[in-house]
Parts: C-alpha cells; structure tokens; sequence
C-alpha cells in the first residue's frame, strides 16, 4: 500500500497546532488546553479533504535554541516528522507580535527548502483580517488567515496544501485488511513506556528522558506484522486523580482512560527496581474494569538483580484481579524481553475474540460437578472482547463469588481466554 502524502503543523507553544489538528482530522485526538507546551510529543492522525487524503502530524510546540532538555527533545522529534513531510503548515498567532521564536523558526523552516503554508491563527473576524498579512515579513508567500477554533478559513488552506495530491479512486479495491490490533501501553509516569515503545518499533518514536511525566498525551504508531496490524498507543504517565493538580495532568488521565477504553490489549508497565505500588493496582484496575487483555510488564528488569518467580508471587498478590494476565520481564533500554510481546499481544486479541458454541458449551455444563442445591440448565456466549457468558440457573439470584470463579477458571482450562478476564452473568431460567 502506498503511503500518503505527510502534513506536519510546526509553531512555538501555544498557538492553537492542536485545535487544528482537531479541527483538520475532524476527532477529539490532541490534549486541548490554555498552558503552553500541552503536546510535547508528535501525534499522528488521517485526514481526508475532498478525496484527497493525506496523513496529518501535530509537533510539539517548538522553542529552537531552548537548553531546557524537553524543548531540545520536542524539536528533536519535530525534525524527523519535518523530514518525511511534502508539506508543511507554519503556525502562528495572530493576536500576538512576531516574537523571535517565530522568526528563528521561520529560519529554520526556509532551510529545509520544503512547501512552507503560513497559517495566522485566532483570526475570527474580518476586522483582524488586515493584521494576518503583518507576517509576510517572516518571507512566506503563501499566507492564510484562520481560526482554527471557529473552522474559519480552513478550506483555502486545504485546498492549497492538498492541491498536488491525487484524489482516491471510487473504484480502487483495497487490499484485504489485516486483523487490526489497537495496544495501549499504561503505566505510572516514569516506569519507561515511551522506551518499551521504541524498543517495539525499533526507531526512537517517543520522547524518552527521566523527567517523570514527559510523555503527556497519547502518541500512537502502526506496527504491520505477517498477521496483524498493531496500533501502539504510548499514553501518558497516569496519576491518580486527587493528586493531578496541573490541569494537563488532570486531562491526560482522561485521555488515558479513554485510550484503554479504545484498546484491545493493554501492557501494563511495572518498574521493576521500585516493585509493584499501590497505584499500579489502580492503573490495572482501568484496564480489569474495561475488560481488556492486559499483559504486566516489568521493566528495567536489568536493575532489579531479583528472582523472577518471586516478583512473579507479589505481582500476583498486590493485582489479584489481574489473575489471568501473563507476567513478562523486559529491559526496553537495552531491548531484551520485548520480541515476545508481538506474539502474546496477538494471543490475547485472539483469545478475547474467540466465541464458543451453545453446543459446545451444553456438553461443558454436562461436565460441571455442583451442588445438588444449585442447578446450572445452560449457558450461552452473548458477545466477545471480553468473553461473557450467561448462564442459565434454577435460582433467580446472582451467582456466589466462588461459584462465579469456579466457572471461569474451567472455561479458561477448556476453552483457553489467555490474557483476558471473563464475564458471567446469570439469569434464571
């Protein structure tokens, strides 16, 4: 399959690269907010104007020269989104002088010799539409008022970056698509997600340093497989939500929540030089309450020098839940432990998407030794991802707790569910 045409919007922080981005892919998919440098990382998203499609990359906010080490990281990044673009969207603020940032990034963009799109944002009314063309100073010959927040003067900017980009065919035949697979990696900030997530795509992706929290957003990349296709969400570093008091921190648990809702498997990442926390069984508990596939991984596994069978036992003890997720030990950094996720993150998604017979499932209820007070008449699969079941009892009430956990733990040794919980219901007969 050919790859599109890539855009990539490049501005100083603050100036609304995500209210476009929203606005261009027409989703929800950036952190929203009124503080500065809300996206540190690249976020990818598809669009598609009039036919013409193309793949949209929102850098973090920019500040060339900055020696503060996430700044130098966040251009770091930008330069290898600037590197695969066909275009490029220069945005600024329109309600603001040009400042320096602007002007070394105008520098910095006219050295790429790259289609450069200046975009002067916050430009809602036709009186400010006199103060967009001020910036044509910066030396930018297409210039192009908008408002990214009012969806006002988007379609010229579209229509211009989109212009020597050939329309879909109505007639093409896709290919067959692959069994997709969307993976969210969660976790406390710090435990080394962003470094898994590199290790899995082999190329520095990720924002990666030792500053917890780096990661604030949800920043994901397709992994293509012989048979699946795998969407990698690295989501940000979760806090519990009492303690998130910056209003970025307070979003990106919402965000991450909902990227686990989206997911099909979860990793939950475990440090392994700090053990299993209390706020690692709240992280895993999103996850168990959504009823995803989760897979533990203990990271830095390289600094612990511990007994795997023994932080296998506490792992079990502090997420009881979590009872049917495998345990695998990894070092990202040094890329040991992570090949094996590739197969285990399929098993699962197979494994939550299996679907078994009524037949089937009355010959497994034959087998079933109860109590004689208690009498299951069948049971039946209603739907998948996760497996739930509903059984069909004598009684008119909910099953007993362990009458419920005897009936999981056969179906898994009959029928297998790696890596995913199972959901019964009963209902009488």
């Amino acid at each position: 399959m050919d790859r599109l045409p890539v855009v990539v919007i490049v501005g100083r922080p603050n100036v609304g690269k995500s209210t476009l981005f929203n606005a261009i892919t027409g989703q929800r998919r950036s952190i929203v907010g009124d503080e500065p440098g809300i996206t540190r990382d690249r976020i990818h998203g598809e669009a598609d104007y009039h036919g013409r499609r193309f793949e949209l990359i929102d850098t973090g906010g920019i500040i060339p020269n900055d020696d503060e080490m996430i700044p130098s990281e966040i251009l770091k990044q930008a330069r290898v989104a600037l590197e695969s673009a066909s275009q490029i969207i220069f945005l600024i603020d329109g309600r603001t002088e040009i400042t320096g940032t602007d002007r070394d990034l105008a520098k910095l963009l006219r050295k790429l010799g790259k289609p450069v799109a200046l975009a002067v944002n916050k430009i809602d009314a036709k009186v400010r539409e006199g103060l967009a063309h001020e910036f044509h100073s910066l030396g930018f010959g297409d210039l192009f008022p908008v408002s990214a927040e009012h969806r006002l003067g988007l379609d010229e900017l579209l229509e211009h970056i989109t212009r020597d980009i050939p329309k879909s065919e109505a007639g093409e035949e896709p290919e067959a698509p692959k069994t997709r697979i969307k993976v969210a990696i969660i976790g406390r900030p710090n435990v080394g997600k962003s470094t898994l997530i590199n290790a899995l795509l082999g190329k520095e992706r990720s924002i990666v340093s030792p500053v917890a929290g780096t990661t604030r957003d949800a920043v994901d990349e397709t992994i293509e497989t012989d048979d699946a296709t795998l969407t990698l969400v690295d989501t940000a570093g979760i806090r519990r939500k009492g303690k998130t008091t910056e209003m970025a921190e307070k979003l990106s648990v919402v965000m991450a929540r909902r990227h686990i809702r989206m997911a099909n498997v979860v990793l939950l990442v475990v440090d392994a030089s700090e053990g299993v926390v209390g706020s690692d069984a709240t992280i895993a508990g999103y996850a168990h309450e959504e009823g995803r596939c989760v897979i533990v991984v203990v990271n830095k596994w390289d600094l612990a020098n511990g007994d795997r069978k023994a932080f296998t036992a506490k792992v079990r003890d502090e997420l009881k839940f979590l009872d049917y997720a495998p345990v695998v030990f990894a070092s990202a950094k040094q890329g040991k432990g992570v090949d094996v996720l590739f197969g285990m993150i399929q098993e699962a998604f197979e494994s939550a998407s299996q679907r078994i017979g009524t037949g089937e499932l009355n010959r497994f209820v034959a087998t079933l030794k109860l109590d004689q007070d208690f009498k299951v008449r069948y049971i039946t699969q209603p739907s998948v991802r996760p497996p739930t079941f509903l059984v069909f009892t004598d009684q008119g009430r909910d099953l007993h707790f362990s009458l419920e956990r005897f009936l999981i733990n056969r179906l898994r040794k009959e029928f297998g569910f790696k890596s995913t919980p199972i959901v019964i219901k009963a209902k009488r007969r």
